[in-house]
C-alpha cells in the first residue's frame, strides 16, 4: 500500500468537493454518497492499490462551441469513452487530476477544466484483479482549433456531435453530455 500521506491533500479535496456538490441526477447523488463512504477509509481510497475501490477522475472534453465532444477508443476494452484515469501522487485536486488525464490522453495544450463535477459514476474494473472505480467526472473545454494526438492509452481519438456519439460507447458516457453542455453554457453566459 502507498504511504497514505502521499494522497492526503487529494483525499481532503475529494471529500470536501463531494460533500458540497449538488448532484446532477439521482444516480449521481447515490454514487456521490457511495464515494463519500469509500473516502471514509482515508487517503488510501485515492490509490489504485486500494482493492475495494478507488477514486478516479475523468473529463468530457468539449470544443469551445459545444458542437463537438472528444472521445477516445479505449485500447483495453475497445469502447468509446471520455478521457480520464487514476489519480497520481502529485495530484492535489480531483479537477487537476481530470485535467492532467485529459491533457495526457488528448495531446491538447491549453485545456481548461471547470472545477465543479458534472457526474459521479461507480463501475467495476479489472484493476487489482477486480475492483471498483469511483469516477468523478468534469467538463473540460478545449481551445479553438485544438488538434488531438493519440496517446499510448487509446486506439483512436475523435470529435463527435453530442447527439451523434459513436458505437460501441462505454456505459455512462452519454450521461455526461447534458451536464457538460450546461457547464459550457454557464461559462459563456456567466
Amino acid at each position: 500500500m502507498p504511504d497514505t500521506e502521499t494522497y492526503a491533500d487529494l483525499h481532503a479535496d475529494a471529500t470536501a468537493l463531494l460533500r458540497r456538490w449538488t448532484a446532477t441526477s439521482p444516480a449521481a447523488a447515490a454514487n456521490r454518497d457511495r464515494t463519500l463512504a469509500l473516502l471514509a477509509a482515508g487517503p488510501v481510497a485515492m490509490s489504485r492499490a486500494h482493492r475495494p475501490g478507488h477514486v478516479t477522475a475523468s473529463a468530457l472534453v468539449l470544443d469551445p462551441t459545444g458542437a463537438r465532444v472528444l472521445l477516445c477508443l479505449h485500447g483495453k476494452f475497445r469502447k468509446w469513452v471520455q478521457l480520464g484515469g487514476h489519480c497520481e501522487p502529485g495530484d492535489r485536486t480531483l479537477a487537476a487530476a481530470a485535467l492532467r488525464e485529459a491533457t495526457e490522453e488528448s495531446g491538447i495544450a491549453g485545456l481548461v477544466v471547470d472545477p465543479t463535477p458534472i457526474d459521479v459514476d461507480v463501475h467495476p474494473v479489472a484493476c487489482q484483479g477486480g475492483s471498483l472505480h469511483y469516477d468523478v467526472r468534469f467538463a473540460v473545454l478545449a481551445p479553438a482549433g485544438a488538434t488531438e494526438r493519440v496517446s499510448a492509452e487509446s486506439e483512436a481519438l475523435g470529435w463527435f456531435p453530442p447527439d451523434g456519439l459513436p458505437e460501441p460507447l462505454a456505459d455512462g458516457t452519454v450521461q455526461l453530455v447534458a451536464p457538460a453542455l450546461a457547464t459550457l453554457a454557464r461559462r459563456v453566459t456567466g
